[in-house]
């Protein structure tokens, strides 16, 4: 399977990933800046999105859009 993966957190969460050449998307922890990060993901058609825990909440509204679908797979992971 081939595929984008993005990464959604805070700058602290995303960096290590992007250093790994992965799409990075930090955002701050107020949820209008979250659901807008997690929109602009949905958008450009990623494989696999991970999220950090802290911030999964307020995207949960937007990727649960998703949920029946094949792909995006959400991964959420603790931070």
């Amino acid at each position: 399977m081939e595929g984008k993966v993005a990464v959604l957190g805070s700058a602290d969460f995303v960096t290590p990933f992007s250093a790994l050449g992965l799409d990075t998307f930090a955002t701050e922890s107020d949820s209008a800046a979250v659901q807008q990060q997690a929109a602009s993901i949905l958008k450009k058609k990623y494989t696999l999105v991970v999220v950090a825990e802290n911030i999964a909440r307020p995207a949960r509204s937007v990727f649960d859009k998703t949920e029946k679908d094949a792909t995006p797979c959400i991964v959420v992971v603790p931070f």
